[in-house]
């Protein structure tokens, strides 16, 4: 358990790393890498609004593992294992596509200069501005790992049936308060997920509206290897917007995992959630806060790492 001690020293260096990330670190070096970042992202979000869902995911799942240093991009090769096989990342990260052709695009324009790990950090913020959710600033100066962890992804990651103890202390370790967690959970109000991660909640649990599990379980059946990948909104209600019906949803008991649903299960968190389902403007600040600290866990900087020429190997 990771002592109040390391969760300090943890906070220190993600300060540390945040007074060396800059929001006009490309001014000079590559002025268009931003609105070419924007313009990318605008576009494969309209083309298709799940893609600003995957793409705010591969950031979270990047820096949750090694810091944000695009770690998770790396693909497996005969002597490399990345993280991409973890089991939370397996036939489930995507957007890949998107972050190779915005890389395509910025070296065109400025060879070696903006990072793969910079790419997803403001990546998952345009994806949020593109569905109508809050901005925030986006530090920059990541440099790429040449290393990843499976390792870590498969322990650090929090999966879908956490209780509410097992994400504090998830959050927690990477120094979330929280308050953070209750925010970043709040992602959820875009995107989807396989069969396999609620079929228990519908199936076994009570906590749930029971015309919303009925509505489910028609497209997702009992038994396990029977339409596992088959998808549900996780926001039921505007599955495609970036809003606070996330925490409207919990109130009716109409959370789609069961890590979303403990949040609001008479614990200690249920006022957190009852003030982001009221307060649309409390929930958007709470999350870009959350962002900006979750974009400055662990950077590489400086000389450390290197500019990845392609986002899926180290050069």
């Amino acid at each position: 358990m990771a002592s109040s001690l390391s969760v300090a020293v943890l906070l220190c260096l993600a300060a540390a790393a945040a007074a060396q990330l800059s929001p006009t670190f490309y001014d000079t070096s590559c002025p268009r890498a931003l609105a070419t970042i924007k313009s990318a992202v605008t576009a494969a979000v309209n083309n298709e609004p799940r893609m600003g869902a995957s793409l705010l995911r591969l950031h979270f799942h990047d820096c949750f593992v090694q810091g944000c240093d695009a770690s998770v991009l790396l693909a497996d090769t005969a002597t490399f294992t990345g993280e991409q096989n973890a089991l939370p990342n397996k036939n489930s990260l995507r957007g890949f596509n998107v972050v190779d052709s915005i890389k395509t695009q910025l070296e065109g324009i400025c060879s070696q200069t903006v990072s793969c790990a910079d790419i997803l950090a403001v990546a998952a913020r345009d994806s949020v501005v593109a569905l109508g959710g809050p901005s925030w600033t986006v530090g920059l100066g990541r440099r790429d790992s040449t290393t990843a962890s499976m390792d870590s992804a498969n322990n650090d990651l929090p999966p879908p049936f956490f209780d509410l103890e097992n994400l504090i202390k998830a959050f927690g370790d990477k120094g979330f308060s929280v308050t953070d967690m209750v925010a970043l959970s709040g992602a959820h109000t875009i995107g989807q997920a396989q069969c396999t991660n609620f079929r228990g909640r519908i199936y076994n649990e009570t906590n749930i509206d029971a015309g919303y599990a009925a509505s489910l379980r028609a497209n997702c059946p009992p038994t396990a290897g029977t339409g596992d990948s088959n998808l549900a909104a996780l926001d039921t209600t505007t599955p495609y917007s970036f809003d606070n019906a996330y925490y409207s949803n919990l109130l009716s008991n109409k959370g789609l995992l069961h890590s979303d649903q403990v949040l609001f299960n008479g614990n200690s968190t249920d006022n957190t959630v009852r003030n982001f389902a009221s307060n649309r403007a409390a929930f958007s600040s709470a999350f870009s806060s959350a962002m900006v600290k979750m974009a400055n866990l662990g950077p590489l900087t400086g000389s450390q790492g290197q500019i990845r020429l392609s986002c899926s190997k180290v050069n």
